[in-house]
Order: structure tokens, then C-alpha cells, then sequence
């Protein structure tokens, strides 16, 4: 007799039984419990603009599109940090920044010392292991778990509750993007063999083994991270198509369209394996664009600053036959609620101790309710440098301090001068016309609020003058021409 794989049992056991987040069927004579498939893709750098579903005529991304039609799609999502490894922190722990301490990728004195005016408050670059991902959590319900790709929070995610490691290491991008790889977790393919590809063969390998088990894949491509090495035979298209006037790469365009397909050869093997109905599947990247690279316009700067466009990002959610597709939302929502979403749909229990800051979408997800509005917040008591005509100044794309959004509204607030900026993202959402002198009363509100809760999560304020700051030296880097 040939064994049945996980849909067809459901069948033979009868719809009827089927409930949120479970599905039961008759197995040598008991039942047992079956859990939805997740499958978590974050692409890194990807930004919110540079896919078709989002109105993008330059990247072409039909299998993005597809599954963003098959699926809710959400135009209000935002990574919790704007750069690769607290982002990454965040979504996989379910909480903001200063629960974990990963504010930025090593050291937070990042740029000249001359033009940092305060200490700012030191970084951790790995993720300790009392951390709990929600991969630990996922294994204590059954779950068979599998990391593939970048993992950038120490050395090894297996550590952290992945069965699997494909790729993963404490290197936040690929010595190379074609075979030899150089990675110690990722044995090197035939000279010439794509990166993407090559995840996306063990991803499709990991499905495969455990197409009659319960499986939580979290394929974390390296790219559209940097160096920009594309398969050449993909770039002169795109040199061609920039007549929109916005900045585009045609390196960078021809590796998100590698993404792209390889999203395609992951829904087509779901499809072959009969899996489809059961495999929960969410769409995402870690932050905005690199600037260099794509424009994010109308939103504002990029990846590494905390106006929009660092922060939001394209983010869909597919589960055929239980949410129903061709839906977009517009409520603000983050990669923190990854992980109540997922217990939620695993009815995988939280422990007494976890400190979760995010909500469960299933509401959003099935359409039966609401979440509720309620602020979001990002803290980065640190420093990035590299700024651009399109962040707050030209040295750093990041100086300390802190934001929140709740409703349309959207206040930054800097430690260095403690100056505030105010947007109504519906009116404004390339955050252009700071309206803090303006409504007074919306700022005491909502500075109120981001005090209040860097109190109760015991954020860290820098404080501490730098004495290597040189005011006129940071103020000529400033308004240089």
C-alpha cells in the first residue's frame, strides 16, 4: 500500500474535524493531532518597493505576486530594526531590541568619534541561548526544524533550537554568491553553482524528507544583500528598463528576480507534494533598501535610518483553504508579532517566563477581528554611519535615540539634543513636513507613551559625553557641500 502524505490523510479523516491552527485524522486506528507546515522567508535587504505587488514596473516578481494574490498582504509592516541583525533578533524572539541587547551589526561606535557627541550604549552581536527563538518552541510541539541561509546571531543556530543548519553562521553576507562558497556550514557545490539556488535546493530537500512530518523551515536568503554578484545573464534586461527616474541597479534588480524564481521552485514543490493546504507561508525581509542600490520613494532614506524607508517592508502571509487570499491590510504591524502569530497557529504554549511584546495576526489573517491599536516602537541607542541626502544628516543614517508609531501618527526623538520630529504618515508618508510645533498636544502624547515604555522594558538611554566630540567638526560634516 502506498503511504499517504499529510493532505491526503486529512481527507480520509473528514473536514469536519479541522480547527484553527489543527487538523485531526485517523492514524492506525488513533488520532492524532496534525499542525499547519510554516515556512518564514526573510530576504535580506529587500525593500518594500522592490517587488510587482507593491507597484514596482522595474522588478519583476510574478511568483512574489502570485503568492501575494493567494494571500493577505500587509502595506503597513515594518521589520523591527533597520538593519539585519536586531531585525532578525527581534522577529525570531517575539521582542524589541532592549529585551535581547542587538541594536546594530558589531561595534555601536560606528562613523568618526568626532562626530558622536555621547557614548553610545555597547552592543551584543550573539544572540545568548537563554533567548528562546521560537524554533525552541515550535521542537516542544513536535515541530522538525530547519534553518537555511544567513543566520548572523552567533555561530551556529542549532544552539538555538533548530534541528537543521544549512548555511547559517555568525557572517551577516556570502564570501561569494557562486560555488566555492567558503562557508563551513554549506558544502561547496559545482564550480559556478548560484547561492540562491542552492538554498533554495536544500529548502525544497528539507521539504521533501519531511513532507509526512510537521516542519518549521526558516530560509533566510543572503540575498539581496551585498556584494551584488547576479547571474550575468540576467542584468542587461534591467539596463534597459530605468525610465522611471528613481535610482535602480541592474545588478541589483537582476538578484532580486533570482529570489523570485527560486520563490516560484518552492511553491511549485509545496504544489507537487500535495502540501499546499497545509503549509502556512510568510513572506518578508529584514529591512529597507540599501540606498546605493534601489529607491524606496515615496518613502523616506533607507536601510539603517528609522524613517520609512528602513523600516517598512513588503509582507505577505499564505495558507490556502484557510485564509482567504486577495486581501491586503493596512494596519501597522511587525515582525515582533511573528512569534504569537506562530504559537497561535501551532497552539504551541508560551512559557511563564517569555516576555512577548508582539500580537498574534490570526485575527487579521482569517478576517474575523482585530488586533487593536496600539503603539509600535524602535529603540537604537547607537550610531550608523554613512548618512545620505535623504536621512537626517549626511554622517550617520542613525544617531541615538528612539521612535514610536501609533494610529497615523509617527514621532522620532533624538538623545543627542532631544529634538523631535512629528508625521502623520497617512498625510505625509515620506515624512517631509515635521509637524511637531504644529500639534503640541500629539507630541506630549506620544513622547509620554515612548517614556513610559523605555521605563517599563528598561531601555538604555545613552547619557555620557563622548569627550573625543568636536561640535564644529560634526557641523562642518553636516552641511558640507
Amino acid at each position: 500500500m502506498v503511504p499517504l502524505n499529510r493532505r491526503q490523510f486529512l481527507k480520509v479523516a473528514g473536514a469536519a474535524s479541522v480547527s484553527i491552527g489543527t487538523a485531526r485524522f485517523i492514524h492506525c486506528g488513533s488520532e492524532k493531532l496534525m499542525k499547519p507546515n510554516i515556512i518564514y522567508i526573510n530576504v535580506d535587504d529587500l525593500g518594500w518597493k522592490d517587488v510587482g505587488y507593491m507597484g514596482s514596473e522595474y522588478y519583476k516578481t510574478p511568483n512574489i505576486d502570485r503568492l501575494a494574490r493567494k494571500g493577505v498582504t500587509f502595506t503597513n509592516a515594518y521589520a523591527p530594526a533597520a538593519n539585519c541583525a536586531p531585525s532578525r533578533a527581534c522577529s525570531l524572539t517575539g521582542q524589541y531590541t532592549p529585551h535581547h541587547g542587538i541594536y546594530t551589526v558589531k561595534s555601536s561606535e560606528r562613523g568618526e568619534s568626532r562626530t558622536r557627541k555621547l557614548i553610545p550604549v555597547a552592543n551584543k552581536t550573539v544572540l545568548d541561548d537563554w533567548q528562546k527563538p521560537i524554533a525552541e518552541d515550535l521542537k516542544e510541539v513536535g515541530y522538525i526544524t530547519a534553518h537555511v541561509g544567513k543566520w548572523h546571531l552567533g555561530e551556529d543556530p542549532k544552539t538555538q533550537g533548530f534541528d537543521v543548519n544549512t548555511g547559517g553562521s555568525v557572517y551577516g553576507h556570502p564570501e561569494s554568491y557562486f560555488s566555492p562558497y567558503r562557508n563551513k556550514y554549506l558544502k561547496d557545490g559545482p564550480e559556478g553553482e548560484y547561492l540562491t539556488d542552492r538554498l533554495t535546493d536544500e529548502a525544497i530537500r528539507f521539504v521533501e524528507a519531511q513532507q509526512n512530518e510537521t516542519f518549521f523551515l526558516h530560509l533566510s536568503y543572503y540575498s539581496v544583500h551585498s556584494p551584488l554578484q547576479p547571474k550575468p545573464e540576467k542584468v542587461e534586461k534591467y539596463k534597459r528598463k530605468d525610465k522611471d527616474g528613481l535610482h535602480h541597479n541592474p545588478r541589483y534588480a537582476a538578484m532580486v528576480e533570482s529570489v523570485d524564481e527560486n520563490v516560484g521552485r518552492l511553491l511549485e514543490k509545496l504544489a507537487l507534494l500535495d502540501l499546499e493546504d497545509n503549509t502556512v507561508i510568510v513572506f518578508t525581509s529584514d529591512n529597507g533598501g540599501v540606498w546605493q542600490h534601489t529607491s524606496q520613494k515615496p518613502l523616506r532614506a533607507c536601510k539603517g535610518s528609522y524613517y520609512e524607508g528602513g523600516i517598512r517592508v513588503p509582507l505577505i502571509a499564505r495558507w490556502l483553504g484557510n485564509i482567504r487570499g486577495g486581501r491586503a491590510s493596512d494596519v501597522p504591524v511587525s515582525g515582533i508579532d511573528f512569534y504569537p502569530t506562530f504559537l497561535k497557529l501551532t497552539d504551541a504554549p508560551k512559557s511563564d517566563e517569555k516576555i512577548l511584546d508582539g500580537a498574534s495576526l490570526m485575527p487579521l489573517l482569517l478576517g474575523n477581528g482585530h488586533i487593536g491599536e496600539r503603539p509600535l516602537f524602535w529603540h537604537f541607542p547607537i550610531y550608523l554611519e554613512n548618512g545620505n541626502p535623504e536621512t537626517r544628516d549626511p554622517v550617520f543614517r542613525t544617531r541615538p535615540g528612539s521612535v514610536i508609531r501609533m494610529g497615523d501618527w509617527k514621532l522620532h526623538e533624538y538623545f543627542e539634543d532631544g529634538s523631535i520630529e512629528l508625521y502623520n504618515l497617512n498625510e505625509d508618508i515620506g515624512e517631509m513636513q515635521n509637524l511637531a510645533v504644529k500639534h503640541v498636544d500629539k507630541v506630549q502624547e506620544l513622547h509620554r507613551k515612548l517614556v513610559e515604555w523605555r521605563s517599563s522594558i528598561g531601555a538604555p538611554v545613552p547619557s555620557i559625553q563622548n569627550p573625543d566630540y568636536d561640535i564644529e567638526y560634526d557641523r562642518k560634516m553636516r552641511f558640507k557641500t
